[in-house]
């Protein structure tokens, strides 16, 4: 069974950066869309950042040109670097990867494209 676990939150000051990592358990890992989410609280889950098996990336409009996604196949690893960050990017980060076979595309930020799920980091950004 694929196993997600993230890594890498915590407390910074706007402006500031943090680096998620989430640490896939199977070799399969390059070939498969992933994504990092966000839930801060009462509010929806949302799509943040995907990327998918040959490297393509998209990002939601709040965190374009602050955020970048990347993978390390060798690593079966997936990071989401953040930079300048605001006070709304206070929430917690999930990782999550599409199922062998599927694919996350025509909408690859949306919750429903995927179905395996790591268990998320706090990232709370203080003014």
């Amino acid at each position: 069974q694929v196993q997600l676990v993230e890594s890498g939150g915590g407390s910074v000051q706007a402006g500031g950066s943090l680096r998620l990592s989430c640490l896939a358990s199977e070799y399969m890992f390059s070939r498969r869309c992933m994504a990092w989410f966000r839930q801060a609280p009462g509010k929806e889950r949302e799509g943040v950042a995907h990327i998918d098996s040959g490297g393509y990336t998209s990002y939601a409009d709040s965190v374009k040109g602050r955020f970048i996604i990347s993978r390390d196949s060798a690593k079966n690893t997936l990071t989401l670097q953040m930079s300048s960050l605001k006070p709304e990017d206070t929430a917690m980060y999930y990782c999550a990867q599409v199922s062998f076979g599927h694919s996350c595309y025509p909408s690859p930020l949306a919750l429903a494209s995927y179905n395996i799920w790591g268990q998320g980091t706090q990232v709370t950004v203080s003014s």
